[in-house]
Order: structure tokens, then C-alpha cells, then sequence
């Protein structure tokens, strides 16, 4: 069983006095249903309804009470209600009477713990479904981080050296190589955990194939239309050979579709969560604005998916560095999930940084808010010399902090802009992108 972090979220949830039913938001096959059936195991009553089942979802179209209908889910469960009952609703999305019950839930029974999910949700959120404004919450689960997936193989103790950031020069390479692994099959949790188990790279390509097959055999209900249909298969057939690169919608993929038509397309992709659109931003203060009239950067959801479908992960294998593979795009593809793993909010976006100047344009990977500061990352090996667009971005803001993950051991740096500004180059290995944050509260908190 991987032991998901999303799991300490829910316990928290389950603490809070005044608790909303909770709405499980997240791409199809990240592990929904099997996070919240580890969860049950601290309840005295687990219920649970799949609304794939007609008999399930039946219970929803009667006009009944909140405890009638409770009643009712116990006697086709089959279990008494305990002291501490947790209902879950899966595939909700066949169900918008039971959608709306959720308010009803929390204003009847709050003594009720009730989590929903379901596969498609993501794409029928806004058109189809509509949450109780204010009586529901939510909480995004993603693909697996790097940690969840040590744990997952069995490196408990390297999980711990990692959060502690204990890892001397000496394991570094060990550390690396196995996050090279962790590169090449991605976070997908039944990929990982087949890895667990055979630790045989080939013979996940089965499961990767299923995935993809899942996801494009679901073009029928994320498209709006049949024109819509027709160019989400096109991005889902091709658009995992432009990951982390900064595309154009007009004639996507060496396509005869126009921007907007790609445009409509990409956006229903993103309310299924298995790709993002991240925008520039141009400035140096916070908030970070995006510039929506500027050229995105395409995200999938999952560097393993991303590997089998572009056929890159021979390069990989071999590639004595990720950051020399595939002209560099898996290792800021990785660097791009592992950030938004760190975040499990629905609204939450990546961002990177560009600024146009004498007829040269400068760009870093990405950018992140911390407290009042924007912060940069560049993915990039290498003698700091070289970080042009780096020491451009630190002339713009008034702090004196940068981030450059690379391969090689931590490390902080101090660097002369070309202006002269003094600033310290925390060089993060790929490692300790999940300790990003602490990081900077022990550096910044030490000034």
C-alpha cells in the first residue's frame, strides 16, 4: 500500500469542528478511491456507494430525509451507522440528485463524515454538475511525489534523510539515480506499484498503455462537441512529444485547427487534470500575475505517461544525466510535477518568467510565491556564469534568493549579477524539490 501524504490531509479534515462534506478532486487512475479506503480503516462504519451501480444511485432519486436516506444506504451496505460513520460516494458524477444531497449532509447530519470523488468529475464540474456553494470542500489528489514513491519500493530511510535534507555528497548519486527511476515511470500509482513488486521497467508498459487507452477512450465525455471531440484526440494522440514546451495553439501539432478551436480543446483537458497550460509571467513582485496573450508551456500531469507516450524513455535509460535527456524537457517536466505536488489546492497554477528585451528574450523555468517574494528556478547544470536570465531576474527584485536544481549535491552559492548584485544561488538538488519550501524558511528565516 503506498501511504499517500493526502492522507494526513483527510485526518485533518476529519478533525475540524465545523467540517464540510469533501469533494476528492483529481485525474482518473491518481488513486481516489483506494486513498479514501485506507482512510476508512481509523471508522467504526465505512459506507460506500459506487453510483455506477443503478441500485446505488436508485437511493438518491427518492424524496426522502436525510436520516431516511441514510437508513436506507446502511441497509443496502448492510452495516449498522457507528459513532464515527464515513459515507463515500464514488463516481458522483452519474448522480447530480446526489450531488445536491451533499448540502443535506452537512445541514442535517454534520456529525457525518462524507467524501465524494469520481472519475470524470473534473470535466463535468461547471457544465453538467454543480457543487453547494459553500457546503462542500475540496482537495486535489495527484500523481505520486518522489517520496510517496520511495516509500512505495521500501526506502523508508531515505524518505527520512531527505525531509531532514541529511544527504551528504557521498549518497548523492545513489539518491540521484533512483530519482532518475522515479524520472523515468512517474508517479502514476498503479505504475508504482507494479515497479514495487517486479522493480522490471518493461514490463510497465502494459500498464502504461491502459492508461493511455482509458484516457483517450474518455474523449467522448470531455468533449463539448464533435469538433471539440475530434481535437481533444489530436492533443491526446500527439501532444506528449511538446511536454515543457512553449507551444502555439494555432496549428497545434502540425494540425489544420485553428487557435481557438485547440484553445477549447486544451481546456477541457485541463478540468480533467491530466495536462496544464502554464503561463508566463512578466513581472517581479507579488502577486504572479499570468500573461494569458503570451505563449503557455505545456504540462502533463505525469513524466511516466509522458515518456512511454513520446517514446523517450530509451534515451532516458541511457542518459547519464535527466537534464541531458531529450534536449532537457523530462527534467523540467518533473521539476514542474513534483512543484505541484506540493500544492493541493484546485485552484493552484504554475507559473514561469519571461521578459522581452533588445531583440533577445529571456525565460526561466519557473517561478513560485514565497511569503512576499518571488522566487526563481531554473533547471539547469552547469557554471553559474551561464544563468543569464537568472542574473537578469535578480537585477528586477529586490531579494537576493534563486533557485537551480540541478544533479548534484545542495549547495548555496554566492553570485554576482553582471550589474554586480549580490545574491545566493541555492543550487537544489532534483532530490529535495519537495523540501523547497522549509529550505527557504531556514535560509531566509537565518538572515
Amino acid at each position: 500500500m503506498i501511504q499517500r501524504k493526502e492522507l494526513i490531509e483527510l485526518r485533518k479534515w476529519a478533525a475540524e469542528t465545523d467540517r464540510k462534506p469533501l469533494v476528492l478532486r483529481g485525474a482518473r487512475q491518481v488513486g481516489k478511491t483506494t486513498l479514501v479506503k485506507e482512510f476508512s480503516k481509523e471508522f467504526d462504519t465505512f459506507l460506500y456507494l459506487n453510483l455506477e451501480r443503478q441500485r446505488e444511485a436508485e437511493l438518491f432519486d427518492e424524496d426522502n430525509g436525510t436520516e431516511d436516506l441514510l437508513l436506507k444506504i446502511c441497509f443496502l451496505c448492510e452495516k449498522k451507522r457507528g459513532n464515527r460513520t464515513l459515507l463515500f460516494i464514488d463516481e458522483i458524477q452519474n448522480s447530480p440528485k446526489a450531488v445536491a444531497r451533499l448540502r443535506y449532509f452537512y445541514e442535517d447530519m454534520p456529525q457525518l463524515f462524507v467524501i465524494a470523488a469520481g472519475s470524470l468529475l473534473e470535466s463535468l464540474i461547471d457544465t453538467h454538475i454543480s457543487f453547494p456553494v459553500g457546503r462542500v470542500e475540496y482537495l486535489v489528489l495527484r500523481p505520486c511525489c518522489f517520496t510517496e514513491y520511495l516509500q512505495a519500493i521500501g526506502k523508508d530511510m531515505w524518505v527520512e534523510f531527505i525531509e531532514n535534507r541529511q544527504i551528504s555528497s557521498s549518497i548523492n548519486e545513489a539518491v540521484m539515480n533512483e530519482f532518475r527511476n522515479y524520472t523515468l515511470i512517474g508517479g502514476m500509482p498503479g505504475v508504482v506499484a507494479k515497479f514495487a513488486k517486479s522493480h522490471d521497467i518493461v514490463s510497465l508498459n502494459g500498464t502504461f498503455e491502459s492508461l493511455l487507452t482509458g484516457y483517450r477512450d474518455d474523449v467522448e465525455k470531455y468533449g463539448k462537441n464533435d469538433s471539440n471531440k475530434q481535437v481533444v484526440r489530436h492533443i491526446l494522440n500527439v501532444g506528449w512529444t511538446h511536454a515543457a514546451e512553449r507551444i502555439t495553439l494555432g496549428n497545434f501539432g502540425e494540425s489544420d485547427y485553428k487557435a481557438r478551436e485547440v484553445g477549447e480543446a486544451f481546456r477541457s483537458l485541463e478540468k480533467t487534470m491530466l495536462l496544464e497550460l502554464v503561463y508566463p509571467s512578466t513581472g517581479f513582485q507579488v502577486p504572479i500575475m499570468q500573461e494569458k496573450k503570451r505563449a503557455p508551456k505545456l504540462l502533463w500531469m505525469d513524466t511516466g505517461l509522458v515518456n512511454y507516450a513520446a517514446g523517450v524513455q530509451q534515451e532516458l535509460i541511457v542518459s547519464n544525466d535527466i537534464q541531458d535527456a531529450w534536449r532537457g524537457k523530462i527534467s523540467e517536466q518533473i521539476v514542474g510535477q513534483e512543484l505541484l505536488a506540493l500544492d493541493d489546492r484546485p485552484s493552484y497554477h504554475r507559473n514561469y518568467w519571461v521578459r522581452n528585451g533588445n531583440g533577445v528574450t529571456s525565460e526561466l523555468d519557473f517561478v513560485i510565491q514565497y511569503k512576499n517574494m518571488v522566487i526563481p528556478i531554473e533547471v539547469k547544470s552547469g557554471h553559474n556564469s551561464k544563468l543569464k536570465s537568472l542574473h537578469i531576474f535578480m537585477d528586477g527584485v529586490s531579494h537576493d534568493y534563486a533557485v537551480r536544481v540541478w544533479s548534484q549535491p545542495f549547495s548555496v552559492d554566492t553570485v554576482k549579477t553582471i550589474k554586480g548584485k549580490e545574491f545566493k544561488l541555492i543550487n537544489l538538488p532534483f532530490y529535495y524539490i519537495g523540501q523547497i519550501y522549509s529550505i527557504l524558511d531556514d535560509l531566509v528565516g537565518a538572515k
